[in-house]
């Protein structure tokens, strides 16, 4: 009687009511099914039959009679179920007792997420249903059952798709020859391992899907027994070793994808003459070799994508006349030459992707008959000519036109003029690292244009407003060019502008008012001078303001804090004066704040605290007159902090909280008035210089990867073309690291009045890679925990008071490259061996203490071998080169942070041209393998780092062999290139 009025009712949840004690069900529940969607009897004693009441519920969405375990279903009333609730999405019958649906050929249970089912029910499942033929359990949680259960399997099943159910462990490959099985559907269980058969797999197969798998091994030649195979998918899994050419009989395969494996050697031509494939992708692998030159299949062909390979030769005419071809798609391979004319193209293709490569040559003319193209993205080869307006007038169709990093292309004004229907669809527009020399006004009649990037080209003088009236454009990126003016109330509407490195001079331009969702503004590496406009100050959309390197002067706006969604402000490198305004009040999403370089005094703002995303605080080469900011240590993502040159001063406290600076990796502080003892506590927390993971060291990832952008509307820098920037000391260099390394690890305590031993603690931070603790008044010994400090390249403790011997753990150290403990009241003999050797006088002058190697001065007794610190490792021996790095040379993480320092004045170009010889033999002019940041590629790490003729030097070898490690899980040709070297 309890829900005998309750028409209405739509949720009914009874979980463990015991049904003979309570008068609610289910005779009740006939009253209910006008309304009711949500029924649950979980655990309530059900017992005999299904009860008949259900089945009239018939709106019902998810249905739970679970663990009512003398619960039946027979046939007909599961049958009856189907039928009768049409709208059921969600049933869940744990331990309802199916073993009377004996007559069941068929059952999907697919998309019952919440449906978990153990082993044990799946073995009861498949041992009851005798006559199943068909079973489909895509989408239930399958994590407890062991596939080897699916050996119950009878001779006649003919489907099992089992996707997404979360499958774990190693896969029977004797499914695999189940004679009448056609469809077998494994994808998306990401943890499941398993082999295809090398022999005797079912020629009744129709579909075989296997992607997102850990399916491992080669592909074995008796896939090609599979003539009757529809679809076969093996994206995404752990194939490696050659493709087998046996595709010639399977003539009804209509979908290909073997992506993102490690497939090696060259592509079967018997691909190429399938005549029903539809969808062919073998991306990102290493296969290599040409395509061929003629092909007699892929008349139905929809998409081709090979993208991400090693493949080379010749771009084959033959692509571009295939009849059904709609996607192609061969960026990132190593293609060369040009591509021949084809007299009758294939007017239907939709997308093309040739980027990366190095075709060269002009774009062939029938490219701009394909009136159909809507995306197209030749960037970074080596087209050449002149692309004119009448050339691109048939694209009707295109939206969007990548033509940039072609060096020798240009783009003109001239030809037929344009009409007001000219590119009435194009909406991006990259024409950057181009020979362009005059902004083409031609694009103001392009009425959709929305983003138009022609950064890094020769446009030089003035951009008048009627070059550019009528433009709508979201995007303006005219970036390192040479303009020297521009008049920005021609465009209508603007999002995003970037005017860096140009000769613009003045003012600051004034901002259109009808920009109310400007966004981002970057302006930096000009000539421009005066104040910031009050009115910036209004556009409160503004996420990224960029002023740097100008000569801008006056106080920083307080109305900037009215930019609640402001996420990078860097006006570093101006002439600004005054106190740092108490902006931060509102600026929760500030993530970068630079302005190092400019004549700020006063104190920090406590405000900064309220910006919980900040990552990067430089505020060096000011006149701040503060103390330490350790308030600033509740912010949970700082990783930098620059107060370098200011008239800081005080004790850092030795008092913090552990929770503090969790991901600080730089800070410095050198050239201030701090005093007091080193915060050994400090050092303590600094869990972001410590153990960093290896992952991190492979991927080479940057801080400023992903600009962090938190505005409700959204937005990104182009290209993520913003590079957050400090100034850094590196070998005695004040340098600006335009790009900051997640790895780049750096303590510069340098320059204030320090007293006190060096703490041990330090010894802790093992991803340190600089430390600066010079010119200061340290006193006792060196500790001898800093030899753990496995990571570090520089270390700099000169100009101070330190005594005793010189620790012999500090020849561990074997990427140190830099070492200056000059001037101290060190004692005793210089320890020897690896990096040791490396260094010179200068290393150690004004210790009178101190004797041996390279000092003229002898020790009066001879000093015993230690094989503890000496003993080579017999793995170095093969960096015994006829050169070897420098003492001053940079390591790793340094070299990759100077990229912009090449070779000292003495440049062994013979080593540059070997190099770039065997490179060039082995991988031609192609060096983007799949998932390789170009900033790995050998010649770049080489010519970061300074070479001298020293042989057989330890610090060599050990950053040689660094070198080898990082880079070699990235980038696939680093054996091939260095072999031949070794």
């Amino acid at each position: 009687m309890l829900v005998h009025n309750l028409t209405e009712l739509r949720f009914l949840i009874l979980d463990s009511v015991d049904v003979d004690m309570s008068p609610v069900v289910p005779s009740s529940l006939l009253n209910l099914t006008s309304s009711l969607e949500h029924l649950s009897l979980h655990d309530c004693n059900l017992r005999g039959n299904f009860p008949n009441q259900v089945f009239q519920l018939t709106k019902l969405v998810s249905l739970d009679l679970s663990y009512n375990d003398d619960l039946l279903l027979d046939n007909i009333k599961f049958q009856m179920l189907v039928h009768n609730l049409t709208e059921l999405r969600f049933l869940i019958l744990d331990s309802v007792n199916m073993s009377l649906l004996t007559k069941l050929v068929s059952l999907d249970l697919s998309q019952n997420s919440g449906l978990l089912l153990d082993n044990i029910k799946f073995q009861m499942l498949v041992h009851n249903l005798t006559e199943l033929r068909f079973l489909i359990l895509d989408s239930m949680n399958m994590s407890l059952v062991v596939p080897s259960s699916l050996l119950n399997l009878t001779s006649s099943w003919k489907h099992l798709s089992l996707s997404s159910c979360n499958l774990q462990g190693k896969f029977p490959s004797q499914v695999f020859q189940l004679p009448s099985l056609q469809l077998l559907d494994l994808s998306y269980n990401f943890d499941l391992e398993g082999n295809l058969p090398k022999s005797n797999q079912s020629s009744t197969f129709e579909y075989l899907n296997l992607g997102s798998t850990s399916f491992s091994g080669e592909l074995p030649h008796s896939i090609g027994n599979l003539k009757l195979l529809k679809l076969l998918n093996l994206e995404c899994c752990q194939f490696y070793g050659s493709i087998p050419d046996v595709f010639g009989k399977m003539h009804k395969l209509t979908h290909l994808s073997l992506f993102n494996n490690s497939f090696d050697g060259e592509i079967p031509t018997s691909i190429f003459n399938l005549t029903n494939l539809t969808y062919l992708r073998l991306s990102s692998n290493k296969l290599r070799g040409p395509l061929p030159h003629n092909i007699s299949g892929l008349s139905f062909l929809h998409e081709f994508r090979m993208d991400n390979n090693f493949i080379k030769g010749r771009v084959p005419s033959w692509l571009f006349s295939l009849p059904s071809l709609s996607y192609l798609d061969l960026q990132n391979n190593c293609l060369t030459g040009p591509i021949d004319h084809v007299e009758m193209p294939n007017l239907f293709l939709l997308e093309v992707y040739l980027s990366n490569n190095e075709i060269s040559g002009s774009i062939p003319s029938f490219f701009f008959d394909l009136v159909h193209l809507f995306k197209v993205d030749l960037s970074s080869n080596n087209f050449s000519g002149t692309i004119t307006p009448d050339m691109l007038s048939k694209l009707v169709d295109l939206e969007v036109l990548d033509l940039s990093n072609n060096s020798l292309l240009s783009l003109s004004n001239n030809g037929t003029a344009v009409n007001y229907s000219f590119l009435p669809n194009l909406m991006y527009l990259i024409f950057s690292s181009c020979n362009i020399h005059k902004f083409p006004s031609f694009l103001r009649k392009a009425k959709k244009l929305s983003e138009l990037d022609i950064s890094k080209n020769k446009i030089s003088g003035q951009i008048h407003r009627w070059e550019i009236e009528g433009m709508s454009l979201d995007t303006l990126n005219l970036s390192y060019n040479f303009l020297t003016g521009i008049d920005l109330f021609g465009f209508g509407f603007l999002n995003t502008v970037d005017l860096r490195s140009n000769l613009l001079q003045g003012s600051l331009p004034i901002l259109s008012t009808t920009w109310h969702f400007m966004q981002q503004l970057l302006i930096s590496g000009n000539n421009l001078t005066g104040k910031i406009p009050s009115s910036y100050c209004n556009f409160t959309s503004l996420a990224v303001l960029v002023l740097a390197n100008n000569s801008l002067e006056g106080n920083i706006p307080e109305c900037l804090g009215n930019l609640s969604d402001l996420t990078i402000l860097d006006l570093r490198m101006n002439k600004f004066y005054g106190r740092i305004p108490n902006l931060f009040v509102n600026n929760s999403f500030l993530s970068t704040l630079s302005l190092n370089g400019n004549q700020l005094e006063g104190k920090l703002p406590r405000s900064l605290v309220n910006c919980s995303y900040l990552e990067i605080l430089d505020v060096g080469n000011n006149n701040l007159n503060d103390t330490f900011p350790h308030w600033l240590g509740v912010l949970p993502w700082l990783k930098v902090l620059i107060l370098r040159s200011n008239r800081f001063r005080g004790a850092i406290s030795n008092s913090v909280p552990a929770f503090y600076f969790p991901q600080l990796r730089i800070i410095d502080v050198a050239q201030n008035d701090f005093m007091g003892l080193l915060p050994s506590n400090y050092f303590k927390i600094l869990k972001g210089m410590r153990d960093v993971a290896p992952t991190d060291k492979v991927k080479l990832e940057y801080i400023d990867k992903y600009v962090p952008c938190m505005a409700a509307a959204g937005c990104r820098i182009l290209d993520n073309d913003y590079k957050d920037s400090v100034k850094v000391v590196m070998k005695g260099l004040l340098v600006d690291l335009t790009r900051i390394l997640i790895i780049f690890t750096t303590i510069d305590f340098s320059s204030n009045k320090f007293h006190g031993a060096i703490p041990e603690e330090l010894g802790e931070l093992n991803s340190l890679i600089l430390l600066n603790l010079s010119h200061n008044s340290l006193n006792g010994q060196i500790p001898s925990s800093l030899g753990k400090l496995a990571e570090l390249e520089s270390l700099d403790l000169s100009s101070n008071k330190l005594e005793g011997k010189i620790p012999e753990q500090l020849t561990k150290l074997t990427f140190l490259s830099v070492l200056n403990l000059s001037h101290n009241e060190l004692v005793g003999h210089i320890p020897e061996g690896k990096q040791f050797s490396t260094f010179s006088n200068d290393s150690y002058i004004g210790n009178s203490g101190l004797c041996g190697f390279p000092l003229t001065k002898k020790c009066e007794e001879p000093r015993p071998p230690s094989s503890q610190f000496d003993e080579e490792d017999d793995s170095i021996a093969v960096f015994e080169w006829k050169f070897a790095l420098a003492g001053y040379g940079c390591g790793l993480v340094l070299g990759l942070s100077l990229g912009y320092i090449a070779f000292t004045t003495g440049k062994p170009w013979w080593v540059v041209k070997k190099v770039e010889k065997y490179q060039q033999k082995l991988v031609g002019r192609c060096n983007r393998s799949r998932g390789v940041d170009p900033i790995v590629s050998f010649p770049h790490i080489f010519r970061s780092v300074e070479i001298s003729n020293q042989s057989r030097s330890g610090h060599s070898r050990a950053i040689l062999k660094r070198i080898w490690s990082a880079s070699r899980s990235t980038a696939e040709t680093a054996s091939a290139l260095w072999r031949p070297i070794l």
